[in-house]
């Protein structure tokens, strides 16, 4: 276990200790961050609390006396529930404020793993329970350099499947053949296999007004033909399948005809200038050593596309954490969902995709963003005008 990384990282956030707990493996958080298998079933509950100094200490039932047992420090059993709340009084040892996967609000709902009457339970004690949302992100979010590498390998695979995907429209409705939105979605996933990625769903492949449902998933039985005069998103996320793969995760928008319309081209610029007003605050932030948080971001992209009279018409955040899941445990781009004043950390990464959704089409433009300790950088191509298919 990284017990001195965890310590450090808890005297700077200025709290006395974390204080894990589990019920039924209902926190994977819990076990990932102190990098143990639990040496026996989870039935019951168990606390571990590592102070931000001294010997970490836990507490498990005397029917799952190895529980805890592949990590460092003593483990007191109890049975009854009055044991439960006697031993966790000792456990947290005159600790006055201690971390947990508690978001107040819930306004972090990746954290917030532990039930309000276990906090409940805790706060009963005299002890002030605050989030350990920044913990995981330090934890959990922050990339090496090995699986930055394998991002931008991943990215290079996406990008070229995604020139063959729009280029396959193009033939296919040159030639003259029937080309649907579900038929398009398994070429992508079929060139994945062939170029070793994997996904966990998806992609999205989206035209005219599908395209306004951010999460449409196209099917055998309900899906569109992809036909002239048509606009098409495609949103693709996929990593090495591989045991560090990390997602690279972007989505890209076409025309098909020689030229769209003005209306499209317009909302298209909007969106596009969104996203690079939020690249832009990120950049510069970084680059003065500003701290910067997630909510900051949002608001650049968000303040574009109200100034344009489209704001109703964006109603997701502008971008999300990225890791081993599409969806990771870092700071996200919200000031809409959520306001996440998790800080911008470095060696992590997010997605930047504004989008607007009218009711005859949607436009969205996603682009992965990764920041280092001195400079952000968008890690693959950036779509700067509409794919003429």
């Amino acid at each position: 276990m990284r017990l001195a990384e965890i310590q450090a990282a808890l005297k700077a956030e200025g709290v006395d200790g974390w204080l894990f707990f589990d019920h039924h493996r209902r926190d994977e958080l819990a076990y990932r961050v102190l990098q143990f298998t639990p040496g026996s079933m989870v039935t019951r509950r168990w606390f571990y609390f590592i102070p931000a100094e001294g010997d970490p200490r836990g507490m498990a039932h005397k029917i799952e006396p190895e529980t805890l047992k592949p990590l460092p420090g003593s483990v007191t059993l109890y049975a009854g529930w009055e044991e439960l709340v006697q031993g966790l009084g000792r456990l947290l040892g005159g600790a006055k404020r201690v971390a947990m996967q508690y978001s107040p609000n819930c306004a972090v709902p990746y954290v917030a793993m532990v039930d309000a009457g276990t906090i409940e339970l805790i706060r009963g004690l005299g002890v002030d329970v605050v989030t350990s949302a920044n913990l995981i992100q330090f934890f959990e979010s922050r990339w090496n350099a090995s699986q930055l590498e394998n991002h931008l390998e991943a990215g290079r695979r996406i990008d070229r499947i995604r020139a063959e995907a729009f280029a396959r429209i193009s033939a296919k409705q040159k030639a003259g053949d029937r080309v649907t939105e579900w038929e398009m979605q398994q070429f992508i996933l079929a060139r994945f296999r062939e170029e070793s990625l994997f996904t966990d769903h998806g992609p999205d492949v989206a035209v005219n007004a599908n395209a306004s449902n951010p999460h449409y998933n196209p099917t055998q039985e309900a899906c569109a033909e992809i036909k002239r005069g048509d606009l098409v998103l495609l949103d693709m996320w996929a990593k090495l399948d591989r045991a560090d793969g990390v997602y690279y995760d972007i989505t890209w928008v076409g025309f098909c005809g020689p030229q769209a319309p003005d209306k499209v081209r317009n909302v298209f610029h909007i969106v596009r200038d969104a996203r690079d007003a939020a690249i832009e605050r990120v950049v510069s932030a970084v680059a003065a050593k500003e701290q910067l948080s997630g909510y900051q971001v949002d608001d650049a992209a968000r303040a574009h596309i109200r100034a344009a009279g489209y704001a109703d018409y964006f109603f997701h955040r502008t971008g999300h954490s990225i890791g081993a899941e599409v969806h990771g445990t870092g700071a996200n781009m919200d000031n809409l969902e959520t306001h996440d004043e998790r800080r911008v950390i470095p060696w992590t990464c997010f997605s930047i995709e504004p989008g607007i959704y009218l009711p005859e089409f949607g436009i969205r433009s996603e682009v992965d963003v990764f920041v280092d300790e001195s400079s952000a950088r968008v890690t693959g191509e950036i779509q700067r005008e509409l794919v003429v298919v």
